[in-house]
């Protein structure tokens, strides 16, 4: 297995970073840096679990951390499934995988990017919203490789570990995004389908600032794609939501903002200019 960036410094955090918040009683996030990563299961020693996303680079002792708390020591989980695989949700997968001798599971789109074979595509600094863009030139954008422990996602929708939840193609930011959506209580896990917070600016991700936004502009190719993901993601009606950057939302308030991205998306989400608008 290798991934060339789990040692690299991404120098940039939020005031959330850290910081362990309960979603429901079987699901928790973790924010690292400026990206969130979940764990499903109800908190207990030897507590069956399964970890969603795997952070920055150089963020494994910390999930290993907080993973104790929640469900003991020597308890790893039964999985790890990744909504995508870019770099700040993959960053500590190899070394968790090494530890944990666990599967991750992934869309069958994704395996490219998961296996050494195809790189993502180069970030684009030149669209408009903030540093963060501009600076995105230095965010890796590699292919790692998890050799035999990364399987695809089921065909019939199932997550594996994870009873009562199904797995929702939203492609747009990567070809085989998904997100997590459980049909008894709505709740969604969005990944970067859409994010919380203006990933985009600086500032605004230093403070987590809410508020609703597309994917990532500097690293999402297809923008007919992703619109169409946000919008079958409105169709669920979620009663609440954590995505992969930003608080979550509930309520009113995810109802309200996921109408508002759905009505006005050109003007929220899609970058005025980029070599990703308009496939470019």
């Amino acid at each position: 297995m290798e991934n060339n960036a789990e040692d690299k410094i991404i120098p940039v955090t939020s005031i959330d970073s850290g910081d362990l918040e309960a979603i429901t009683d079987d699901l928790h996030y973790l924010n690292i840096q400026i990206v969130n990563v979940c764990f499903y299961g109800r908190p207990g020693e030897q507590s069956d679990w399964v970890l969603i996303d795997a952070g920055m680079p150089r963020s494994a002792e910390k999930i290993l951390q907080e993973a104790e708390k929640l469900f003991g020591a020597n308890n790893p989980p039964k999985a790890i499934i990744l909504t995508h695989g870019h770099f700040d949700h993959v960053g500590a997968l190899v070394e968790l995988i090494e530890r944990w001798k666990v599967n991750v599971y992934a869309h069958e789109l994704e395996m490219p990017y998961l296996s050494g074979v195809k790189n993502y595509p180069e970030p684009d600094p030149t669209v408009d919203g903030g540093l963060l863009a501009k600076v995105s030139k230095l965010y890796p954008n590699e292919a790692i490789k998890l050799g035999s422990r990364v399987k695809a996602l089921p065909h019939d929708g199932t997550v594996p570990e994870m009873d009562d939840w199904r797995w929702v193609h939203t492609p747009g930011h990567t070809p085989g995004h998904v997100s997590l959506f459980r049909e008894s209580d709505r709740t969604l896990i969005a990944g970067d389908a859409f994010v919380t917070v203006k990933q985009e600016s600086l500032y605004k991700v230093v403070m987590q600032k809410k508020e609703i936004s597309g994917p990532p502009r500097y690293l999402t190719p297809d923008w007919p794609a992703a619109r169409k993901s946000v919008e079958d993601l409105y169709a669920l009606h979620p009663a609440r939501a954590i995505t992969g950057h930003g608080r979550p939302m509930e309520g009113e308030e995810i109802e309200k903002n996921l109408d508002l991205l759905v009505r006005e998306f050109e003007r929220i989400a899609v970058p005025e200019h980029g070599k990703f608008v308009d496939g470019e």
